[in-house]
């Protein structure tokens, strides 16, 4: 069998290369010829991409195998995400990958703030010397106020500690309590901009950061406040910025992020006591190399079916590995609910019993999706399309999840509800030492049988003579029964056969079964990737 093809369509260090391994058929483009980029996607299974490869709807459309965009980096302003969700691509991206350099890079702002570092650097090589004209400060002591503690957010309070600064914080999302593991305390925005003397940003861009800190804010400062943005451009208003440097308004900003990059024209670039880099956050070695190996793990994860940490457009996030065996199993069940239920649904809800309720389990409804879409639709159903698939159908789907099972230590269970006002539902779980998948219940009918490939499930009136009646009919169709469990509500009741083959059964066997035994419902089901 030929290698999957992987597209890298930009420079990327060896070390990417390396960490892809040899499973895989490498090739390289240049993404910013659409031409030869459009030739190259043709038989992509994945492209690898930094931010001058423009992956959009267009170029999607000549990639009918992809399955993934690995963007080596942050920002994914250079992949169109709905186009690629629709189309059931997975894109990833390093999002860890540079939070060191940042961090490192806002720390060099506010060193170089404090001591004119770019205007003395400036001046001496110009032939001056004019000690007197570059005196500083010390961070020692001083407050710094800390807009966003997230991950990159912590280490620069972590690095600025050992200055010895008074750090404080505005993130309504950080709870009092973790602040002051921190060494943080909270304040509001406008508490923070009057307090500081120095201010350093590590929020996203979003409707309601961008203009964040505006002229309000700068009012409300120190004259000597000095502030570093190292996130992205926008957060803090251009404008009110240059303003409030050249009046006197604050001392000193230091800006690697614009709003237009490069900046347009060089109204705040200009203003005094300004340094400036050009959106240098995540250029170093190690921030390239890591942003490289780490999305190539991420293209081994995709190709091999597996979910994604760093998926964008699917519910990623690290997949606990008491969690992780129970994927195969809800994607497993999702494809036998889909044949139980046999016609359309109108809701596809997740329940998980048992321990697994104290872990975060929303991977299992995504996988549970997968499978009973794979069943029912010819298009490639993947983890990132499968919410999409169930959305454009008008399938509901919820999980809920709770520690009581009564039976097993965790059970799965799929609830389908059909257009016809029927209730359809079939529970998994594992067990054993070599966690050994089993359906456990079907329509309320307690069962334990293992997962296997062909299944015949067999509702009828419980009576004499009904498993030699399908059993001759096997043996003169030459077909094995693999396995076998009945279940009933009482003698003479509704009873539930289930049924492995080692084959797929002609429908004419099913239909004739069926016949044979009056059954009030008979259907043949098949797990894919078994």
């Amino acid at each position: 069998m030929s290698k999957p093809v992987v597209l890298i369509a930009e420079e990327l260090s060896a070390a990417t290369v390396d960490a892809l391994g040899p499973d895989f058929d490498v090739r390289n483009v240049d993404g910013t010829d659409r031409p030869a980029l459009f030739a190259a996607l043709a038989d992509a299974s994945a492209v690898l991409v930094r931010s001058a490869t423009k992956i959009d709807a267009e170029a999607l459309s000549h990639a009918p195998k992809l399955r993934v965009v690995a963007r080596a980096g942050v920002g994914l302003d250079n992949v169109e995400i709905p186009a690629a969700t629709k189309a059931g691509v997975m894109v990833v991206n390093a999002p860890t990958s540079n939070i060191v350099s940042a961090a490192e890079l806002a720390i060099a702002h506010l060193l170089g703030l404090a001591r004119h570092i770019p205007a003395a650097d400036a001046s001496l090589k110009a032939g001056e010397w004019k000690r007197s004209a570059y005196t500083g400060v010390e961070l020692y002591e001083k407050t710094v106020g800390i807009v966003g503690l997230g991950r990159i957010g912590v280490l620069v309070a972590e690095r600025l500690a050992a200055f010895g600064t008074k750090l404080i914080a505005f993130d309504p999302f950080v709870s009092p309590a973790r602040a002051a593991q921190l060494g943080v305390e909270l304040r509001s925005l406008d508490e923070l901009m009057a307090e500081s003397d120095f201010v350093t940003i590590h929020i996203p861009r979003t409707p309601e950061t961008v203009g964040l800190i505006g002229a309000e804010q700068f009012a409300l400062a120190k004259p000597t406040l000095r502030i570093v943005n190292a996130s992205r451009g926008g957060i803090i208003d251009e404008a009110a910025l240059a303003e409030a440097l050249r009046s006197g308004q604050i001392a000193g900003a230091g800006i690697d992020v614009f709003v237009n990059e490069p900046p347009k024209d060089d109204a705040l670039t200009s203003a005094p006591n300004i340094q400036v880099t050009p959106h240098l956050g995540a250029s170093t070695d190690e921030a390239q190399e890591k942003a490289g190996v780490a999305v190539a793990r991420s293209v081994r994860l995709a190709l091999a079916g597996d979910l994604v940490p760093d998926a964008v457009n699917v519910a990623g996030g690290v997949i606990d590995e008491y969690v992780r065996p129970g994927i195969p199993l809800a994607e497993r069940l999702g494809q036998f609910a889909a044949g139980l239920a046999g016609g359309p649904v109108e809701a596809v809800d997740v329940a998980v019993h048992g321990e697994l309720a104290a872990y975060d389990v929303k991977v299992l409804r995504l996988a549970a999706l997968k499978g009973f879409f794979s069943s029912i639709v010819s298009e490639q159903v993947t983890f990132v399309n499968a919410p999409v698939l169930a959305e454009s159908r008008g399938v509901t789907s919820e999980l809920t999840a709770d520690e009581r099972s009564d039976e097993y230590r965790n059970v799965i269970e799929i609830v389908v509800a059909t257009s016809e006002g029927r209730r359809v539902t079939v529970e998994g779980t594992l067990t054993g030492p070599k966690q050994i998948e089993k359906i456990v219940g079907v329509n309320g009918q307690s069962v334990e049988v293992p997962l296997a490939q062909h299944f015949i499930v067999m509702q009828y009136v419980d009576r004499p003579g009904v498993v030699a009646t399908y059993g001759t009919l096997f043996g003169e169709a030459g077909i094995n029964i693999a396995g076998m469990q009945i279940a009933r509500t009482e003698a003479g009741g509704e009873a539930l056969s289930i049924v492995t083959i080692d084959q797929s059964a002609p429908d004419e066997l099913v239909e004739a079964l069926g016949s044979a035994i009056e059954a009030k419902a008979i259907r043949q089901i098949e797990i894919r990737e078994f």
